[in-house]
């Protein structure tokens, strides 16, 4: 499959890098615009700078469409592109235009555009997306430790020291804090103040809570990270996720593409004898 020019001007690190920059440029005109006496001084010229912006925008979303050739409606099957549209096109929407709130709003979600362009960032959010259904079982899991531990928290200090153990509701705001470890050693030395062996409720929360939970939730998000830097590199090898051959074939067959597109852009290129 031989590459469209227009595809390959768009997917170049220059074409990328020059869309950063005027991303970057507008976040910083916005920034000023948040100084009364930047937009008293120079508030026309700024503005003007906010549609030139939006015009460099506009311009590189027609290319990225145009890009797709005789299939533009190909351009929205990926959310980064569908986001792109939305933010991009509703500076054009007339409720939007005649709110100064929600079209500065929309000028700063354009600044969100950014994440697109930045692979790391990209593979970053795509992680941190496909780690919520295992951290919602992780919420619910720490949620009953906490109950569990605030309730025999309120059993055992709930008279003495009624402002952090003295219901449900503060002991378990309690636990969550020391799950933290914020202040554990202040906490403890009042609870046993108390009870002399305290000390065994509070290393055993910290054991189950604080290690064990933190360790599982840490080794959530570096499952999710991999699996978003294998999504990512599909994408890259034009591969569906769930399609195609292994890694290992896939990349020899992406290699074999660019190979065959290579050589026949030079046979193009050579003069007829």
């Amino acid at each position: 499959m031989r590459v469209r020019p227009l595809q390959r001007l768009v997917d170049s690190a220059a074409f990328n890098t020059t869309i950063i920059v005027v991303i970057v440029a507008n976040a910083v005109v916005l920034g000023l615009q948040t100084y009364p006496r930047a937009v008293d001084d120079y508030g026309d010229a700024l503005d003007l700078l906010n549609g030139l912006f939006l015009a460099v925008f506009v311009v590189e979303l027609a290319l990225r469409i145009l890009s797709y050739g005789s299939r533009p409606l190909n351009f929205f099957k990926s959310g980064w592109n569908v986001f792109d549209f939305v933010v991009i096109s509703a500076a054009f929407v007339p409720g939007i235009r005649e709110s100064s709130t929600l079209l500065r709003l929309v000028r700063l979600a354009r600044v969100v555009r950014i994440v697109r362009l930045l692979p790391d960032v990209r593979v970053l959010l795509i992680g941190v997306f496909h780690s919520l259904p295992p951290l919602v079982s992780m919420t619910l899991l720490t949620t009953v430790i906490l109950y569990v531990y605030g309730m025999v928290g309120w059993l055992l200090f709930g008279d003495e020291i009624p402002e952090d153990w003295g219901n449900i509701g503060e002991a378990m705001l309690t636990m969550f804090i020391l799950l933290t470890l914020e202040n554990f050693p202040t906490y403890m030395d009042r609870a046993m103040e108390v009870h002399p062996w305290s000390w065994i409720f509070f290393v055993s929360f910290v054991l189950v809570a604080a290690f064990v939970v933190l360790n599982v939730l840490i080794g959530i998000v570096l499952n999710s990270m991999e699996e978003a830097r294998e999504i990512e590199r599909r994408r890259a090898l034009g591969i569906g996720i769930g399609e195609g051959p292994p890694a290992p074939i896939a990349e020899r067959i992406a290699i074999l593409r660019a190979a065959l597109d290579e050589l026949e852009h030079e046979l193009a290129a050579k003069p007829e004898r």
